[in-house]
């Protein structure tokens, strides 16, 4: 079993590029961390630096072997944090994935209310799709994800928001179809796309478009919304998105066109089944379904 002192010295060096200075900041030798790193690739059974030429850079083993390392010490730290809580205590972290969506607003709603009645409570908030979210909660890194639908939830736990995510066309301010009120399969069909990254959400989309999508030049996929809209801005293409990913959108030099007919989603607020949980993540659930009962009344 590999110990989590040479994880961390492994991610130290892999951030410093190199052993001398990793070992500076870890307040070691450059020969006992190179012995260090040796040790850890062969418990691996894998080399992990490409050692040839300068900033050292890591193979690709070494890269799977960083993502690893960076999701269980932040594992360990939230389940020491968690389990250092005095129980008569409401205080510790809550984290929570989400996307770019309308439905944020209504969260954010929820957390400052929570954080009125448990000002001890920190939120840690994830911006990510719903794959990378659901990733996260499945290892236990995120507490609670806000999910745009078409997701798998069957693991889950979720409440489903009382906001519609409205789908929209994200065109340059100056062309033509920037003025229209909205804008159809057969008009998009006609110049290149930036289409959501995500396969379901993807799939979704392709659907609305019918028997055009044969007909669409897909120009780039993107998973955020801010992005797709600076490639829009940048003239790759006309990007399908929702409306609720783009709040502060600089109309100036992209506008947003609805759909027609149009396309909506619905967004879900989940959590494992399961999973233990802190005594903070466990009252910050109770209290969303109280505020999303009240907020539906």
């Amino acid at each position: 079993m590999i110990e989590t002192r040479l994880l961390y010295y492994f991610l130290t060096v892999a951030q410093e590029q190199s052993i001398t200075s990793a070992a500076k900041v870890l307040h070691i030798t450059q020969p006992t961390l190179s012995r260090q790193m040796a040790m850890l690739e062969e418990e691996v059974g894998a080399k992990l630096f490409v050692k040839s030429g300068r900033p050292l850079t890591l193979t690709a083993e070494g890269i799977l072997l960083k993502r690893r390392a960076e999701e269980i010490l932040e594992l360990m730290k939230k389940t020491e944090d968690e389990i250092s809580l005095r129980e008569e205590q409401i205080e510790g972290t809550v984290s929570i994935g989400c996307g770019e969506l309308s439905c944020v607003k209504l969260l954010s709603d929820m957390l400052e209310g929570f954080r009125e009645k448990y000002p001890r409570v920190v939120f840690d908030v994830f911006t990510a799709n719903a794959d990378e979210i659901k990733h996260r909660m499945d290892n236990g890194l995120t507490d609670v994800g806000l999910l745009l639908e078409p997701v798998d939830i069957e693991k889950y736990e979720y409440i489903r928001m009382p906001i519609k995510e409205k789908w929209v066309a994200v065109v340059p301010s100056g062309v033509p179809l920037a003025k229209q009120e909205y804008v159809t399969a057969e008009e998009l069909s006609r110049i290149p796309v930036i289409m959501p990254r995500r396969q379901k959400v993807l799939d979704e989309v392709a659907s609305w478009f019918g028997d055009c999508y044969k007909d669409i030049e897909i120009a780039a996929v993107c998973n955020f919304s801010t992005n797709a809209a600076m490639l829009v801005r940048a003239g790759l293409g006309y990007a399908l998105t929702v409306e609720g990913g783009l709040p502060f959108l600089e109309r100036s030099e992209v506008t947003m066109v609805p759909l027609f007919p149009e396309l909506s989603a619905t967004c879900v607020l989940a959590r494992k089944r399961q999973q233990p949980v802190s005594s903070a993540v466990d009252r910050f659930i109770e209290y969303t379904k109280c505020f999303l009962g009240m907020y539906s009344s």
